[in-house]
């Protein structure tokens, strides 16, 4: 007799492979069906069936085989544990969103009130929730708006503003904001032509007053975010080009809204606008530690100008984005806040906890002091105090797979505990103690 499951010597054995509608007939499949689409477990199923074929597997398992294979949801996206000290990491979608936040996208995930008046039954204001909170949170700002991010709040500033004038800018704040994209290219594909001024490491307001004509649109004043310039060094502050009779536009990147004493050097919207700024732009999944947003704030022509031009529409946000801003605004501090501002003494304890039950199992493990960083483009130099579980560089990889990430420092591999939440410690222990096995 034949070995259970196992083909006659003289049969194929892909023939024993199951049918792709005798497998998707599984109750656990057809469920998935329903809750992944048929698309996904067909594709698991198919996966399972061709194992079947190798010899992987046996025919009668391909059902399981294509049930454990599928995915939690939908999505390609899969959720990872951000242990690399970068408290923004951009590669790893940034601000992580607060549970007010996610559960606020919950609720405009169906139909809402997104532009909708209850009480009259008519047409309202596009995302007045958010917008009212974003006005509460800078009341330096006589109006607001939302785009879809910072980039394009410069981009609707510049066609709107300045298309076929002149904007003039610092030359030390020609910068590249990422992935190859610089800002020079970003504001002349608006039609607007740059006056740089000044040099790399000096621009004082004389340059900005001698570069201003009747064909200016604004000044431009960009936060150099992700790079320092030391030494000999000179810039021209908002109050100075205020007076210069120009708008003018401050892009702070961060996000930060007011001043903040862990970053004394990092601008913010509130001051900007004090200062005389016509328009601050702010990116909203930074340092505010909301969703991808471009916030526009400062005086109600200039916004209100931004919000009538064409290309807003193309650029305006929609309702999971204002759901989860607003949120942000009103709710909890979020968790990009809370890393910010964590006690590195609790911090140090978390990871001397972890770090001694690892090693208790006989892990090399050990909690050392680090420095942590804002990530982003925000403060850049700026050193955040706070410590690590460290570990063998082997546990790179297996860690890695089980959507941990580290970064790896002078041959070991560190688990930087500040860009985590303290919820994550059970997941990192579990981790690091499965990943010991394939190390």
């Amino acid at each position: 007799m034949d070995p259970e499951g196992a083909a006659p010597a003289h049969m194929d054995p892909r023939r024993l492979v199951p049918r792709t509608d005798a497998v998707l007939a599984d109750p656990r499949l057809r469920e998935a069906a329903a809750r992944l689409g048929r698309a996904i477990v067909k594709a698991a199923v198919t996966s399972a069936q061709q194992e079947a074929r190798e010899g992987t597997i046996a025919p009668s398992s391909v059902a399981d085989a294509a049930f454990a294979a599928l995915p939690d949801n939908a999505t390609g996206l899969r959720p990872v544990v951000n242990a690399t000290g970068v408290l923004l990491h951009t590669n790893l979608g940034r601000a992580p969103l607060s549970d007010a936040a996610r559960a606020a996208v919950t609720t405009a995930s169906g139909c809402a009130d997104v532009e909708y008046d209850l009480a009259t039954g008519r047409r309202g204001p596009r995302g007045a929730g958010a917008l009212a909170a974003l006005s509460a949170a800078c009341p330096a700002a006589e109006a607001v708006q939302v785009v879809n991010n910072n980039a394009a709040a410069l981009v609707l500033a510049a066609t709107a503003l300045a298309a076929g004038r002149e904007i003039v800018i610092g030359r030390g704040e020609m910068v590249e904001i990422g992935d190859g994209f610089r800002l020079p290219d970003l504001l002349t594909s608006t039609g607007a032509r740059l006056r740089e001024v000044g040099t790399t490491n000096r621009t004082v307001a004389r340059d900005y007053a001698d570069a201003i004509g009747p064909d200016t649109g604004f000044v431009l004043k960009v936060h150099p975010s992700n790079f320092r310039i030391e030494g000999f060094t000179a810039e021209t502050s908002v109050n100075d080009l205020a007076g210069l009779g120009v708008p003018v536009v401050v892009d702070i990147g961060s996000g930060l809204l007011a001043p903040d004493p862990v970053l004394p050097d990092e601008p913010d919207a509130a001051t900007a606008l004090s200062a005389g700024a016509a328009l601050v732009t702010a990116s909203g999944d930074k340092l505010l530690g909301g969703p991808q947003a471009g916030l526009l704030l400062g005086r109600r022509d200039i916004v209100e100008r931004l919000r009538r031009h064409p290309l807003y529409r193309a650029l305006r946000v929609d309702k999971l984005t204002l759901a989860a801003l607003e949120a942000t605004l009103r709710g909890p501090r979020p968790p990009a806040v809370q890393m910010l501002h964590a006690d590195v003494t609790d911090v140090r304890r978390r990871a001397e906890t972890l770090a001694k039950d690892l090693a208790a199992t006989g892990i090399d493990a050990l909690a050392i002091d680090t420095a942590a960083a804002v990530g982003g483009g925000g403060a850049p130099g700026v050193e955040l105090p706070s410590a690590a579980v460290s570990l063998p560089a082997a546990y790179e990889s297996p860690l890695r797979e089980r959507r941990v990430i580290g970064r790896l420092d002078s041959g070991r591999l560190l688990l930087d505990l500040r860009s985590t939440d303290p919820a994550d410690d059970a997941t990192l222990r579990t981790a690091v103690r499965a990943a010991r096995e394939e190390t």
